[in-house]
């Protein structure tokens, strides 16, 4: 068992045969979360389109808020006057927040790309190639969009100091330090926060990517003694404890991730974060080699995956907790999950279907409503349509992982996953 102060990790039961997947329990100072966990995203103190009791009704044991969002709108020390994340926004259990780094991220190298932190791509550069949308010369310099012309600037820039970027909203000027996002996040007050992290874009150069995983290195160490110094300056104030968790980087390369997992083991993290920026076919193998350095002690944390079939490979290769943006993105535009896979509500076909989404579905939405009424609901652009839908797809993945959980309780994980996957299609 880990224990640190009020957060207690407990192992119950491993997946065994050379994998890594396990089913645990993680106390925090407001509540217990089984693991593994979907942690469901309320970016700005808000699950869009549903409420804090209904997200806690169909399941869901951990809210996510972003710092980058809460620091521009309402203003981080707004959070903390109304006594933190969890009243703020009338979350009855665990809170997280992370650490903003991929939102200057999104700002900065992916600007105008759409990218993500997964690539369904295949990149098979060379290591002495530049990569398209990442500094050459310098960590202070401007990223720039590939192609011939550049028609709009990003919005942010990287010295070893931090990120200077531009708000996405009225374009004021700001800098994040590694400090300044962990005294943010105390401000807000989660119970589970992330280091500060630089986000490379999948197809980003090994030299960068490991200029990258070395600022982020060299940030983690000063996340860390920030964080120590707020934790001797809360105590005077009686305030309750935050666990910090580390991010692990080095993009698609394995020696370069090895290399992070090894270094920011060695810190006193409470837990660990994977970054992002690898390839969708190699995340099983990515993720397994990662943690197989890492503490097993300690809980781990997949940032942005939420595709069923990716949770299945992280989950088996070691990883406790997940987020992402996915089930109520996907909701708000009409598509929703089932076991045969994802489906759009607005195809022609539901107009008449008086059935529920999913016969064996146990949601609110399955057990109240018509596929004909939802779809109803969205071409009249209701907004109850989007209420509907993104119940429904967040209890699908939140029971999902439960269901994990579950077979690898009772020692079924492997059949559990082969089923799935063979009905399932994306």
């Amino acid at each position: 068992m880990y224990k640190y102060t009020m957060f207690r990790f407990a192992i119950e039961k491993e997946i065994g045969k050379g994998r890594l997947g396990r089913a645990a329990t993680y106390e925090t100072p407001h509540g217990k979360i089984s693991t593994p966990a979907f942690v469901t995203v309320g970016t700005k103190a808000t699950v869009k389109a549903v409420t804090p009791e209904q997200v806690a009704s169909l399941g869901a044991e951990v809210v996510l808020a972003n710092t980058y969002h809460l620091y521009l709108e309402p203003g981080n020390q707004i959070v903390k006057k109304a006594g933190g994340l969890r009243k703020f926004m009338n979350w009855p259990g665990p809170t997280m927040t992370d650490s903003g780094g991929f939102q200057v991220f999104s700002l900065g190298a992916a600007f105008g790309r759409r990218a993500s932190k997964i690539s369904r791509e295949r990149f098979d550069l060379p290591a002495e190639r530049e990569e398209l949308s990442a500094p050459t010369e310098t960590p202070s310099r401007i990223f720039r969009k590939s192609g011939a012309e550049e028609k709009e600037k990003p919005l942010a820039k990287i010295t070893e100091d931090g990120v200077e970027f531009r708000s996405h909203k009225d374009g004021g000027k700001h800098f994040f330090t590694p400090e300044k996002s962990i005294e943010i996040q105390n401000d807000i007050g989660a119970d589970i926060i992330f280091a500060f992290d630089e986000c490379t874009l999948p197809d980003a150069s090994h030299k960068y990517q490991k200029e990258a995983m070395e600022r982020t290195h060299r940030w983690a160490v000063r996340c860390l003694e920030r964080h120590r110094k707020l934790k001797v300056e809360n105590e005077k104030l009686k305030a309750e404890e935050q666990a910090l968790f580390g991010i692990v980087q080095g993009g698609r390369f394995e020696d370069l991730r090895k290399e992070s997992a090894k270094a920011i083991s060695a810190m006193e993290f409470d837990g660990f974060g994977i970054g992002g920026s690898f390839e969708k076919r190699d995340m099983g193998g990515a993720v397994k080699f990662v943690n197989e350095i890492l503490p097993k002690e300690k809980p781990k944390h997949l940032l942005g995956i939420g595709e069923p079939t990716d949770l299945f490979d992280a989950v088996e290769n070691g990883c406790d907790f997940f987020d992402c943006v996915a089930p109520t993105r996907l909701a708000r535009n009409g598509a929703v999950y089932t076991r045969q896979g994802m489906t759009n509500i607005t195809n022609e076909k539901f107009k008449s279907d008086f059935s529920p989404i999913e016969e064996t579905c146990g949601c609110y939405t399955c057990k109240n409503y018509t596929r004909a009424y939802i779809a109803h609901l969205f071409r009249a652009k209701e907004m109850l349509a989007a209420t509907l839908a993104s119940i429904h797809n967040l209890y699908f993945i939140v029971n999902l992982v439960k269901e994990m959980r579950l077979s690898i309780l009772e020692e079924g994980f492997q059949t559990f996953k082969e089923d799935f996957l063979l009905k399932y299609r994306y």
